[in-house]
């Protein structure tokens, strides 16, 4: 049994459990209503009463329960509406699904495992939606994860919601759920404090008796090595990030397992960098992203191997047909997510590259480009291929040996990595997560 078929057996697993086991903490809306958790000890009726007509706003919050303080993403997304959130792997507390039409901006959700050490809750919605407030609260011995979303046409207006005292919940043992106030979305000053350290994977090419490009003095597996090194400790520097890279010495590394390292560590993003040669006097730097061609028949590869995953192994074995449709089903949709999500993010890192790289050297006249690289071929991890200049032109060739060049051209680097995930964190589609 391969690695994907782990991973979407344990969605599958987990999903189950969650469907038939776990409880949920609450969803509460903008005017106060509560959809509180179905168990043997059925959580109480909010105290207060809810007006006929909902609120304009529509903001609404979504109460998960689980079993330990952890580190998460928020993602808001369109084609469908839906809000995904990404933790480390945890134990889940939903709530009941609406039964008589949305509550608030909610229309449903679903959670469960995503893989090997990881979790996610889907939030289906009625329109497209900001996360104005996402925080965690311990409650008793267990967690409160706390998103709240108001509706993208503009920010909901502070609002007050009503005390909703709540029985014991079981399950997690929380001792009580007291929905806390409406808070206006952090500053981006405040949420870069308090963020998750975002893992980037560097993946300086070729090595050992693959040298690459040689021409002009240059030898590519030695150069690009020498500017990840150079890049990896100015982002280290920054305290900003984890920097992890496929090789720190001259050694060769298959290119799936390039890929498949930044897969295992969960990265945010991966860089692969290199040098280039033409026969011709070409010069300056480019960017590549995966072929949209290759990137669909990856989504679809991947949508097939989730849907279609054994379930007649151990671990599921008295899973019955409608439930095995069910699990089927939601696991192409994760894998397509994840698959849309990637590509997306791939183009805003590539722009982001060219933007703030492109201020340090000389990109050429098409910087971004597309092409089918091994390395780049994953739906799970945004990834790029940067060529830093040409070893067979002279003057690139002086530039990619030169130590000023490569700080130069990696602080631009490091400015675009910190400017990817700083207008991601304060605006759609991602929300780091907060500690």
């Amino acid at each position: 049994m391969g690695p994907m078929t782990e991973r979407v057996l344990w969605r599958a697993f987990t999903r189950l459990l969650c469907a038939s086991v776990l409880i949920g903490s609450g969803l509460i809306t903008g005017n106060g209503t509560a959809l509180a958790a179905e168990s043997g000890t059925a959580l109480a009726a909010p105290a207060a009463s809810v007006p006929v007509q909902p609120p304009a706003t529509k903001l609404t919050r979504f109460i998960v329960g689980i079993d330990r303080h952890a580190d998460f993403n928020i993602m808001s997304l369109t084609n469908p509406n839906r809000v995904v959130v990404e933790l480390d792997d945890v134990q889940l507390q939903l709530p009941p699904q609406p039964v008589n039409g949305p509550v608030g901006l909610v229309s449903g959700f679903h959670g469960g495992k995503s893989g090997a050490h990881k979790s996610r809750i889907v939030i289906n919605v009625t329109e497209p939606v900001v996360v104005t407030s996402t925080k965690i609260e311990p409650v008793g011995k267990t967690y409160h994860l706390n998103v709240e979303i108001a509706p993208i046409a503009g920010p909901a207006p502070e609002r007050k919601l009503a005390n909703a005292p709540f029985d014991a919940p079981s399950g997690l043992g929380a001792s009580g759920l007291q929905p806390p106030m409406p808070q206006h979305a952090e500053s981006r000053q405040a949420l870069a404090k308090r963020r998750a350290k975002p893992i980037i994977v560097l993946d300086p090419g070729h090595g050992g008796h693959d040298s690459g490009a040689i021409k002009n003095g240059a030898v590519e597996k030695d150069v690009v090595l020498e500017f990840a090194q150079t890049l990896r400790k100015k982002l280290e520097a920054s305290g900003r990030y984890t920097v992890l890279m496929t090789r720190d010495k001259d050694e060769f590394i298959e290119l799936s397992e390039r890929r498949d390292f930044a897969e295992r560590h969960n990265a945010s993003l991966f860089i692969a960098i290199h040098a280039d040669y033409a026969q011709s006097s070409a010069s300056g730097a480019t960017i590549y992203s995966l072929r949209p061609s290759v990137a669909s028949k990856l989504k679809r590869s991947a949508i097939k191997t989730a849907g279609n995953v054994d379930l007649t192994e151990k671990n599921v074995a008295t899973v019955d047909k409608a439930d095995r449709n069910v699990v089927e089903n939601w696991l192409s949709d994760l894998a397509q997510q994840d698959a849309e999500v990637t590509t997306v993010r791939s183009d805003l890192f590539s722009r982001s590259v060219i933007r703030f790289m492109g201020s340090k050297t000389s990109f050429r006249a098409k910087p971004h480009r597309t092409a089918a690289f091994k390395v780049l071929k994953t739906h799970l991890v945004p990834s790029v291929l940067i060529e830093l200049a040409y070893v067979t032109n002279k003057a690139d060739a002086a530039r990619l040996k030169s130590e000023s060049w490569r700080n130069e051209v990696s602080g631009g680097i490091a400015n675009a990595i910190d400017n990817y995930f700083s207008n991601n964190a304060s605006r759609l589609p991602i929300f780091a997560g907060l500690e």
